[in-house]
């Protein structure tokens, strides 16, 4: 089966997802709907204008910085920008610079070089670092500059052939002494992500080999019959096996492939291996002399309710997680939902027939690697057993003859006579709330510190071009922010009526009080064509002379692009306003709600002037309006679903409010900590957070179930017998997924460390409440499970299994030897 599901990787590459709106930017984002509304009033012309760009612009771009004086108007400085101009002019690929790129007036745009530079040049964000003569606005020095090489939107492919013949050619570029050059084209952030998947495909292999090792390490015996080395490494294949299988099934079916898949493996692969801790601990626990189809039946009596529970929980809160507006996020939950799911019919199935066949070989007492019959050890209570001359290799197939099961690990002797008895006591407790408290004191405030919204920047590999280009771009390129479109939409409003002026004044007045915005720098076609019109004595207040002259002007003056005039009606028109000192994170967000609010009030005034406000880099900016509430409502959803299943698994209603309780617990935990630990909320945490609530619910399950399945008498005793029972698988679990991400860490690329440091904190939030919080908290109320009253039995359960028999027939009246 995952042969035949695995063959689906053959349409990996058709499958891929690397365009980065579409992945990290909301589908059904606001300006994506202002974005066409704009394409459809305002088509692109033949006469290029940056300023007028409905998206980025297919380009190339270089950030070059003066090395001599820190200054690029020097005569040598200005000679080599000059040569790197013409370097760019002179690549062909395919075609010529000058045939392919966006003109004006006929001729190639671009900026000025080689001429004097003015304010207005500045303006247009081409100087950085400036420096004006005193008194005037004569630019004296400027520490670099940034020159962009704009290519008709005509045929993709040869613009980008020409785009990648650029980024080879600066790549290698070396001949500069007194400037330095950083580059950038339109498709590097694409070409850079599709990099960085590649960069973790090494660590599959190193990640594989810790877990079987550990795995291995883990389910080691000394006894040579006992041994589970093999069980372990067959877990660790399951869990291989399930995600080939269900990664080709979603291939075969045409699901998108998204770069953050990349990291499910590492992911899927714990979730398996954890699985498997708790199905072979419940093999442990079961009677040694009893047939295998009974031992294998008691495990899945065990372990079967606990992983059912956290398999479930797992795959409806990744399902959940489709419920949000990033097709990354989508992709990913899509594909990790779904692996998780096949992890579990693989691992009921593929493993525990392999876990049925092990038992086979233990039932006839072979050896673990040769299979060959072994001799089995004598019992300890007979008088001619010398222990310490037992051969490991030669003999095995030992069991605690008290409880007819196999023996403890030395972890599960620990969690029972040691850390069960001291995490119960009294001063222990009270130590335990003490550092609960500060866990969630210390998580409360991270949670206030957390920022929004990705960085583009981190979507490529660390030491990337694109780093060195942003860089720039942030330290001499951020006093001038995006320049912002202000759409008039209204058809019928009257610009000619000098009271519908008026009433837009005062809007466009309350824009310019926006502390981002430049007051100064503010384009209108409205405002050159009413000064147009009182040069040449023209009364626009009059509608026909308004529109009889309007066309002749737009022309004239290079705004026909900026008003869709059409049949003597004005559908819609635009003005642009420069933003300022927009150089962070929560800058831009602050800057996309105070224009939205801004637009939205013009709607709302006495005179109603229906506007909406673009910028192609608003479709970016959209993620600070929707990742919080999207978050919280994903979080909230899956968790109330949490709940219901663990109302339906888990026999008490009390104690499935402590496992929501735990779920709560460890979101607050790795919110407020991985904002501490300089991770953003976006597309990629949010990812990380849907699995939190997967995991919490994981440690917290088996734990409470435990809990409330024990027959112990006392709240106390049923906690160290959970404990005693699932605290060693719990540790398994967490050391094998942590092993699983740990390579993540030594990633290049800030998605996978991310990855990482999330799922690290969710690992140890999450084992910390399964083997300490929640244990202590469950003995507060000893209710979560029932009190045991020990029936009339023939003999009492602590009676050793040797001796049950024996006292049956004494109490029949039958002789038995004095040893019971």
């Amino acid at each position: 089966m995952s042969r035949f599901l695995g063959a689906g990787f053959y349409f990996l590459p058709e499958r891929e997802r690397s365009n980065i709106e579409d992945q990290f930017t909301p589908v059904n984002g606001p300006a994506k709907t202002e974005r066409a509304f704009v394409q459809i009033n305002f088509p692109d012309d033949e006469f290029f204008s940056r300023l007028r760009l409905s998206t980025e612009g297919t380009y190339a771009a270089l950030i070059i910085v003066g090395l001599e004086e820190k200054n690029i108007l020097t005569r040598h400085a200005r000679n080599e920008i000059i040569e790197l101009d013409n370097t760019v002019r002179r690549i062909k690929a395919g075609k010529n610079f000058s045939t392919i790129c966006a003109k004006a007036n006929g001729a190639c745009w671009s900026n000025t070089v080689g001429v004097d530079f003015s304010v207005d040049t500045a303006a247009r964000g081409s100087l950085g670092g400036i420096k004006f003569k005193p008194g005037t606005l004569e630019v004296e020095s400027a520490e670099a500059v940034r020159l962009f090489y704009y290519l008709r939107e005509i045929s993709r492919t040869e613009n980008e052939i020409w785009l990648r013949e650029f980024l080879r050619t600066f790549a290698s570029y070396t001949t500069l002494r007194t400037v330095s050059v950083s580059y950038f084209t339109s498709i590097s952030r694409e070409e850079e992500l599709k990099r960085n998947s590649k960069t973790v495909i090494p660590f599959f292999s190193i990640t594989y080999f810790l877990a079987i090792t550990i795995s291995v390490i883990s389910c080691m015996r000394f006894d040579c019959v006992r041994n589970k080395v093999w069980v372990a490494s067959f877990g660790v294949l399951s869990a291989g096996l399930a995600v080939l299988s269900s990664f080709g099934l979603l291939l075969f079916s045409g699901v998108p492939f998204s770069m953050t898949v990349a990291t499910a493996p590492f992911l899927i692969l714990g979730i398996g291996v954890d699985d498997m801790f708790i199905m072979i601990s419940c093999w442990q626990k079961t009677q040694v002399q009893d047939k295998v189809e009974k031992r294998l039946a008691d495990t899945y009596k065990e372990a079967g309710v606990s992983i059912t529970i956290t398999t479930l929980t797992d795959v409806l809160a990744f399902y959940i997680g489709l419920m949000t507006p990033f097709r990354s996020v989508q992709s990913f939950c899509l594909y990790t939902g779904t692996a998780i799911l096949f992890c579990y019919i693989y691992n009921i199935t593929f493993f525990g027939a392999f876990l049925a066949l092990n038992g086979r070989r233990e039932e006839s007492n072979r050896h673990w690697l040769t299979c060959m019959k072994v001799d089995k050890p004598k019992e300890k209570y007979s008088q001619n057993t010398d222990d310490s001359k037992t051969n490991i290799c030669c003999v095995g197939g030992a069991f605690d003859r008290d409880t007819g099961t196999e023996e403890d690990t030395p972890m599960n002797y620990f969690f029972r006579n040691y850390y069960g008895p001291f995490l119960t006591k009294n001063w222990t407790k009270v130590f335990v709330v003490v550092l609960y408290t500060g866990y969630l004191a210390a998580s409360i405030y991270g949670c206030f510190q957390i920022q929004e919204g990705i960085d583009l920047t981190n979507l490529a590999p660390d030491g990337s071009y694109v780093a060195s280009y942003y860089d720039n771009e942030d330290k001499y390129f951020s006093d001038y922010g995006p320049n912002v479109m202000l759409v008039i939409k209204d058809q019928t409003f009257q610009y000619w009526n000098e009271s519908a002026r008026s009433g837009l004044d005062t809007c466009l007045q309350e824009f310019r009080n926006l502390s981002m915005v430049s007051e100064n720098m503010f384009v209108s076609w409205l405002n050159s064509y009413l000064v147009y019109g009182e040069k040449h004595g023209l009364n626009l207040n009059d509608e026909n002379v308004f529109k009889g002259h309007l066309s002749g002007f737009l022309n004239a003056s290079g705004f026909s692009q900026d008003v869709n005039f059409t049949n003597s009606q004005i559908y819609a028109s635009r003005l642009f306003i420069q933003t300022v000192n927009i150089s962070t994170a929560l800058d831009e967000r602050n800057m996309l709600s105070a224009f939205r609010d801004t637009a939205e009030n013009c709607a709302k005034s006495q005179n109603p002037i229906d506007m909406l406000v673009y910028h192609p880099a608003f479709i970016y900016f959209d993620q600070y309006a929707v990742i919080v509430n999207n978050t919280i409502q994903n979080l909230i959803v899956a968790t109330t679903v949490m709940l219901i299943i663990s109302l339906l698994l888990i026999p008490h209603p009390l104690c499935s409010l402590w496992v929501a309780f735990a779920i709560a617990s460890v979101i607050v935990g790795v919110s407020g900590f991985m904002a501490l630990w300089d991770v953003n909320l976006d597309s990629i945490s949010m990812i990380n957070l849907v699995i939190c609530i997967g995991f919490s619910v994981d440690f917290s399950a088996h734990i409470s179930y435990a809990f409330v399945s024990s027959k112990e008498p006392s709240a106390n005793k049923k906690a160290i017998d959970a404990l005693y029972h699932l605290g060693y698988p719990i540790i398994q679990g967490a050391i094998s997924t942590i092993a699983g991400v740990v390579v993540l860490s030594a990633a290049r690329s800030y998605i996978f460390r991310t990855f990482f440091k999330i799922m690290f904190l969710v690992i140890l939030f999450g084992a910390v409440h399964g083997i300490m919080f929640i244990p202590v908290f469950l003995t507060f109320f000893g209710v979560c499970g029932k009190k045991i009253t020990v029936k009339n039995e023939s003999y009492p359960r602590a009676v050793p299994l040797r001796c049950q028999k024996s006292m049956e027939n004494q109490s029949k009246n039958i002789s038995e030897p004095d040893s019971c």
